[in-house]
């Protein structure tokens, strides 16, 4: 025999090109996950809002492809690969897995992640198609899918299913769809919104598998590889650029019945030298008897968001960029690593904006051109969850969470002012709004107003968007709306001098006319007839509003954003018959007489 011919052959060299066309083509194939899953779902959180993120992880569970998914949904995906190997040790083809269990690697109860192993014609697990979407009811106690009065798992009351077999030989396990359609308030709508992220997950099999069998798995494992060591390589740069140190930053998550002091502790260290990035968040509280705890997952995904957005530099988002990213947790934490039966039912709102807002805001203190202003908080009464029973429908029930355009919540970068269809700090613009009138044919409600609010931007030489105010009436029938809103107390805070953005509010308007106060968060009944009055942060403005291009502090005071009168005060910028006043401007700027932030 040729000693030559025994040896095994070396792995296939990838160039530049190879890489990027590779790359595009499994971005591609999360696309059409995506794609599937937009079409095919039945409920609004997940047809209209795209509430929902669909990836590719390596067979050992690294993040592989993404495409537009949600960070605070796959920048996490890792742990939902940990757990599919250490629980599901005999996978097979034909196999799919339900892991929605916050303990387990999971975001919240209401992220339902469907995991299908992708093999090779050789039965080699090769990697792994997930598909997650919020589901608009998943069993809890009360109708809302952010229970965050919970005292514990139990109260919560949601089905959770730690990475569960769903299917075998693809074909559904009908035990669990039993279970679900007993438990679930809308089962038909839950079973359209189910088959919606099997599909998504099957069409990321199916598409792998032939890209495996058109370029060989060999090529594929060779590009993994390779498109981990590029992505590292890029973050290590970046993060050579950065200023280093180290920053701690403390954020308030306002007060909710019981705990009327929730500190968030985060500490920021750059290292360039190293090209690495710590992020401690151990010194934080231990698990509070709420829902507002996080997952681990919620934790991590949360500062890894804060990290990627405070670089501002393009970097993928995978496995390889994240081997520069350390991620410090404690077990039995408000912010870490929970405890069994802590409730994480709204962990992917409102403590992981505080997170990843702080992350941020650390960045942002080490040097001018890093890190961002944070981004206005959730969850405000416009995307509160909804239900009731629709008289249109001959009484039957319905439960959604709506996204109208009373959200904005961008937060000011080093070189941009906020998007204003942000939302958040952990979304990220990757979901969408809803369309008003779709929403007024689903359910019982009119929309009877919506517009950004004037003067509530956070001014600064970029500035936060400004928040906007929807309001909302029951047409018709009772509705019962659950939101959780944060940044009544506590806005969302500008830096490096910027300002900060306004404030949140809910208001109630009885059918009399008469409006009264609404609280911060909870359940509230609408009555016919009567309409819920939201009002959402503005996010917060990234350096001193002395600094703003006038033009651009003119062109917001024509389209109406801010005031004359803000415009003098705070961007010291004196406007007269729509012009600039150039001399009394500067007169005002040099001096100092503006207020600033």
């Amino acid at each position: 025999m040729n000693p030559e011919a025994a040896k095994p052959a070396s792995p296939p060299t990838l160039d530049g090109v190879k890489l990027a066309i590779m790359s595009s083509r499994m971005d591609g194939i999360v696309a059409r996950m995506t794609n599937t899953l937009l079409r095919t779902a039945r409920s609004s959180v997940l047809a209209v809002a795209k509430d929902f993120s669909c990836c590719l992880l390596a067979a050992n569970g690294d993040l592989l492809a993404m495409a537009e998914a949600e960070p605070i949904h796959v920048l996490n995906s890792d742990l939902l690969g940990k757990a599919l190997n250490e629980l599901q040790p005999s996978i097979r083809p034909g196999d799919a897995f339900l892991n929605n269990s916050p303990y387990h690697g999971n975001t919240h109860a209401a992220d339902w992640s469907v995991l299908v192993p992708i093999f090779d014609d050789d039965g080699i697990h090769r990697c792994t198609a997930v598909a997650k979407g919020h589901q608009a009811d998943c069993g809890n106690s009360i109708p809302t899918t952010y229970h965050g009065s919970a005292k514990d798992v139990y109260e919560e009351g949601a089905l959770i299913f730690p990475c569960v077999k769903v299917q075998s030989d693809y074909k559904d396990v009908e035990d669990i769809v039993r279970m679900c359609k007993l438990r679930i308030r809308v089962p038909d709508q839950w079973w359209g919104d189910y088959l919606a992220l099997m599909g998504a997950a099957r069409i990321g099999e199916r598409e792998m598998i032939e890209f495996g069998r058109e370029v060989g798995w060999d090529v594929i494992d060779s590009f993994i590889g390779r498109w981990f060591d590029y992505s590292e390589s890029t973050m290590i740069e970046a993060v050579k650029s950065l200023t280093g140190g180290r920053a701690t930053v403390r954020g308030w998550h306002d007060p909710v019945p019981g705990a009327d002091d929730l500190p968030v502790n985060v500490t920021v260290d750059v290292d360039p030298e190293n090209a690495t990035i710590d992020v401690d968040l151990r010194d934080n509280m231990d698990c509070q008897p709420f829902g507002l705890n996080l997952s681990e997952a919620c934790s991590s995904g949360a500062a890894l968001a804060g990290v990627f957005c405070g670089i501002c530099a393009d970097i993928p988002f995978n496995g390889g960029s994240m081997r520069r990213v350390r991620v410090h947790l404690r077990e039995n934490c408000m912010v870490g690593i929970p405890r069994h039966p802590y409730s994480c039912s709204a962990s992917t709102t409102n403590l992981a904006d505080r997170v990843a807002n702080a992350v941020m805001n650390a960045m942002a203190t080490l040097g001018d051109g890093m890190g961002r202003a944070e981004y206005g908080l959730v969850l405000p009464p416009s995307i509160g969850v909804i239900s009731g029973n629709d008289p249109r429908r001959d009484g039957a029930p319905f439960v959604d969470e709506v996204f109208l355009h009373g959200l904005t919540g961008g937060a000011a970068t080093p070189h941009a002012d906020g998007w204003l269809t942000s939302t958040d700090a952990v979304t990220l613009g990757m979901g969408l709004l809803d369309s008003t009138e779709l929403d007024e044919i689903a359910f019982p409600i009119r929309v009877l107003e919506q517009r950004l609010i004037p003067d509530s931007e956070g001014a600064g030489r970029t500035c936060g968007s400004p928040g906007a105010m929807t309001v909302m009436q029951a047409v018709g029938t009772a509705i019962d709306i659950w939101y959780g809103s944060d940044g009544t107390v506590n806005p969302a805070r500008g830096v490096r001098g910027g300002g900060d953005g306004g404030r949140a509010e809910a208001w109630r308007q009885l059918r009399s006319g008469e409006i009264v106060e609404a609280p911060a968060q909870g359940l509230v009944r609408l009555e016919s007839g009567e309409a819920i009055i939201s009002k959402s942060c503005g996010g917060g403005g990234y350096g001193s509003p002395l600094e703003r291009d006038a033009l651009r502090v003119l062109h917001d005071a024509t389209e109406g954003r801010i005031s004359l009168a803000r415009a003098r005060d705070v961007y010291g910028v004196v406007i007269d018959n729509g012009e600039i006043d150039e001399a009394a401007t500067a007169r005002l700027r040099s001096s100092g007489a503006a207020s600033g932030a």
